[in-house]
């Protein structure tokens, strides 16, 4: 018998494998192909790979819950490939799912990473990137939104917005809101709020270290912005924030949740190694780390709300 601590250890050096055949599976659009069932070589023909290889890798997706098989050897999408991993479906997340199989290149130097301290070089799909913000933003702007209360804002700037879905949802809420990101992802961003059909909405192109982000806001939204920069950049921002926010504005911060101690939950001790491989100085920070920048930049009534990914911490404006 497999004693139960080591059955959970081989699972954590194991999983690597089941991940890479769903990454693989998302970078060859498989899921594309069985909206209806089909057998493996007519998904082969159809995608142009390796007829032995695509009944394999279909019969894996099959044994991890992804596609059902046939008696007679038809494939097709279970509830949740046809919900999450094919193109078009309002939830899709299979942007955010390529972007994680450039992720698992810079993994792959982890070694020599942890040696020598210095991150993998940049690489990867921006549009990838940018386009699974938006996947798993859409999932968790609702609930932001009610945290934050937009009662009585009337502009706000989504800082480092990415594919701008926070803005989106308030401009839609009647909020003059304003996305600043490098142009690249501008241009992502814009074409993000046509397909959403979101009007109003202003773009500043730029680096927001270095450039001017604007004035007269109500709220300006740091969200997942911290855990690539250093404290000590960090600080800057708000700095910078502060002086761009209205009397009594708010700053409002999102970010994975960790403890004091830096090791739970384990996903987000996890994604600070995500930081370590692709950044000099990222990683998560827990809301007490977050509310020592505020207090120290000037902010006051500072408080923490707990969202069911993610950590809020938001400071305001103090009188005067």
């Amino acid at each position: 018998m497999v004693p139960e601590d080591l059955s959970g250890l081989r699972n954590l050096y194991s999983g690597f494998m089941a991940s890479r055949v769903v990454l693989t599976a998302n970078n060859f659009g498989i899921f594309d192909c069985l909206k209806k069932a089909v057998t493996a070589p007519a998904v082969a023909k159809k995608l142009k790979i390796d007829q032995r290889a695509t009944g394999i890798l279909l019969d894996a997706l099959a044994g991890l819950g992804l596609t059902s098989k046939t008696k007679d050897g038809r494939y097709k999408n279970t509830p949740v490939s046809t919900r999450y991993l094919v193109k078009g479906s309002p939830l899709y997340q299979g942007d955010i799912i390529r972007h994680a199989s450039s992720m698992w290149d810079r993994f792959a130097t982890l070694d020599n990473v942890v040696k020598t301290g210095v991150p993998a070089p940049r690489s990867g799909d921006h549009e990838a990137f940018i386009l699974g913000m938006h996947n798993l933003t859409v999932l968790r702007t609702e609930a932001l939104i009610k945290a934050i209360g937009i009662k009585g804002v009337k502009t706000m700037l989504d800082l480092g917005g990415g594919p701008g879905t926070n803005a989106i949802a308030m401009a839609k809420e009647g909020i003059k809101a304003t996305i600043f990101d490098r142009q690249p992802t501008i241009a992502i961003a814009k074409k993000v709020a046509r397909r959403e059909g979101a009007k109003g909405l202003h773009f500043l192109a730029g680096d927001f270290q270095q450039d001017d982000i604007g004035s007269g806001y109500d709220l300006i939204l740091l969200s997942q912005i911290f855990h690539a920069y250093s404290s000590e950049e960090n600080v800057a921002l708000l700095n910078k924030c502060k002086k761009a926010l209205n009397p009594f504005g708010r700053v409002v911060v999102q970010e994975f949740p960790i403890n004091d101690e830096l090791t739970s939950p384990a996903r987000s001790a996890v994604f600070s190694i995500n930081m370590l491989v692709g950044t000099k100085s990222g990683r998560c920070y827990s809301p007490r780390e977050m509310k020592q920048w505020l207090a120290s930049t000037g902010f006051g009534s500072i408080r923490v709300k707990n969202l069911e990914e993610t950590v809020m911490v938001e400071g305001r404006v103090k009188a005067g």
